[in-house]
């Protein structure tokens, strides 16, 4: 079975890695997600607040003391990132010599800045992509889409005229119009969209008045929304497109594939069940694609996309009005 694909440019033998997140901190199971069949390693992110952290620790010894104490107290107080900048780039350096295996860095923000030429240090350090993470909820009401537009294409541009090696940017769903900004990212040089970044929720401690994070591991449910996109975008623009959030199952991995993933990236399931459950899927798939005569990935790929509707003009309305219409009483 001919499972290869390409993504940012890359020729993959298959479509499924490991995403973003800490299973590519221990050497470990970098081995073991690669003795599963994973096509290339996701490192965890390197954080805009950790270089900054950084590079004002810098200019603290050199010029500043009188005010670097209270700004680097807000930072530490933004959440504790391991590892630092010079660690991440180390160990980048010893997952390469590990494995025989695409290396594709993160770098996660929300502001152009100085903060983004770690990408060429990244790259140096043998990365064969990036993936940039525009994480960032608006929460002032001067915030407008445009500007919010505007401000990722500047951070992708200044990283595309970094590096030589491709970039993909990784979205939230929170645009007016994801086609849309899809369409610029491809004209500014994105190689390719990740869909989606998942937004962890806060709680609220009563009793303390504190703020609690909550982290909660994806399930199948979480892929509607990804395969709604992945279809709408698929084919209609130049970018590859990666899924991560909600595959946990073959199943899940096939309706990606169809609804137009180049790749597929797992996070939480290989956080339940181990490195091995990348296998698991992989032979999944291929057992579902063997037995309705599929010889390719490639003659899967896309096939549910919008393109391939009958009425596209129709596919977002007609869908909503009868998935409405399926329950009595529905409102």
């Amino acid at each position: 079975m001919d499972l290869s694909t390409t993504y940012l440019g890359l020729k993959l033998p298959n479509p499924f890695m490991p995403g973003a997140s800490p299973l590519a901190d221990d050497l470990g199971t970098v081995r073991r997600l690669e003795d599963a069949g994973a096509s290339a390693i996701v490192m965890r992110s390197l954080f805009e607040e950790q270089i900054t952290g950084e590079q004002l620790a810098i200019h603290h010894c050199i010029e500043a003391p009188r005010f670097y104490d209270e700004v680097l107290s807000h930072i530490s107080d933004s959440g504790d990132f391991t590892p630092g900048p010079e660690e991440y780039l180390e160990h980048l350096r010893r997952i390469k010599e590990a494995v025989h295996l695409p290396v594709i860095a993160s770098l996660n923000g929300k502001t152009p800045g100085g903060w983004l030429e770690y990408a060429s240090r990244m790259e140096g350090a043998g990365a064969d992509a990036i993936e940039l993470n525009v994480y960032h909820a608006p929460t002032e009401p001067e915030d407008t889409c445009s500007s919010m537009e505007d401000r990722i294409l500047e951070m992708v541009r200044i990283v595309v005229n970094e590096v030589d090696i491709p970039i993909a940017v990784k979205l939230s769903p929170l645009f007016a119009s994801v086609a849309h900004f899809a369409r610029r990212l491809d004209g500014v040089g994105a190689k390719g969209l990740i869909l989606f970044n998942r937004f962890y929720q806060l709680d609220i401690d009563p009793e303390e008045l504190e703020v609690v994070p909550v982290l909660q591991l994806s399930d199948s449910t979480e892929l509607t929304l990804r395969l709604r996109w992945l279809a709408i975008l698929s084919e209609r623009i130049t970018a590859s497109l990666a899924v991560t959030g909600g595959v946990h199952t073959p199943i899940d991995a096939i309706k990606a594939i169809m609804a137009g993933a180049d790749v597929v990236q797992i996070v939480s399931a290989l956080l339940r069940n181990g490195p091995e459950h990348l296998r698991v899927v992989r032979e999944g798939v291929v057992r579902w694609m063997a037995e309705r005569e599929y010889e390719s990935l490639g003659q899967m790929r896309g096939s549910m996309g919008l393109l391939h509707c009958p009425d596209p003009t129709e596919f977002e309305r007609g869908s909503y009005v009868r998935v409405l219409q399926s329950r009595r009483g529905f409102v």
